[in-house]
Formats: structure tokens, sequence, C-alpha cells
């Protein structure tokens, strides 16, 4: 004869682990959606010049991308030298450590252009200013 529980009784707690599962995998695959997403790209297709002696950066906050037609983009958006500087320098206001800039300029673009926007970034206060380069081997 089975037992009968009192509506005060109570089962034992089971663990139920395929919710769990569920969960752990959403997670794992939101990570490595997001780490994707940290690479650094300006959503310009460009053709960097390449260095043997390049060094590995960390990760930056911010990436100028410079066409061939010098124009500057950053995440998307074409900017002047006026919108560059205002984005810069909002940044620069609102983090708390020292803001890394990156520019990843074409390898048609000229000098001028990539300093003229090196000027910008260091008008603004940046110090921390590299230039993108593909890793060339020897």
């Amino acid at each position: 004869m089975a037992k009968r529980y009192h509506y005060l009784d109570a089962e034992r707690p089971r663990i139920e682990i395929i919710p769990m599962i569920d969960i752990m995998m959403f997670l794992l695959v939101f990570f490595i959606m997001v780490t994707l997403k940290m690479i650094p790209g300006t959503g310009v297709q460009l053709n960097l010049p390449g260095a043997s002696t390049a060094d590995k950066l960390p990760t930056t906050q911010v990436v100028i991308g410079v066409a061939e037609d010098g124009s500057m983009h950053i995440a998307d958006q074409t900017m002047d030298k006026d919108q560059l500087a205002a984005y810069l320098n909002k940044m620069h206001q609102d983090k708390t450590q020292e803001l890394q800039v990156i520019i990843a300029g074409d390898k048609q673009v000229s000098l001028q252009n990539l300093l003229a926007v090196m000027d910008v970034a260091r008008a603004q206060g940046i110090s921390g200013v590299g230039i993108a380069t593909s890793e060339v081997k020897q």
C-alpha cells in the first residue's frame, strides 16, 4: 500500500540539472559573442601596413580608422576633425583611467593624414596613441 502524504508534508527537494545545463550553454554562447565583439574594429575595410617588429597592444577603448580617401571612421560612423575632437573629448572626460586610442590607417593613407588624427587625439589630452599594423612574417 502506498504511503499517503499529509497536505502539510513536503516532498524532498530535487535538483533539476537540465535547466542548469541550458543556462550554462546560454552563458557560454553569450561570453563568446561578447568576446568577439571586443575585438577592435572600425567597420571599414582597411589594408593595414605591415611591420615585422610590431607589438601586440592591449584592448583599447577607441579605434579610429583612416580610409584611403582620408575619411575617419569610429564604429561605423564617419567623422570630420571637429566631430572626432568632440567624440574623443567626451570619451576622455567619461573615463576614470587613461584613454587608449589606436589609429588604423590604410596602406595608401598619407603620413600627414595619420598625423592630423594623432594631433586631434593629443589635443584632447590623450597621450596613449598607437598605430595599427598587420603582422609581416620574415
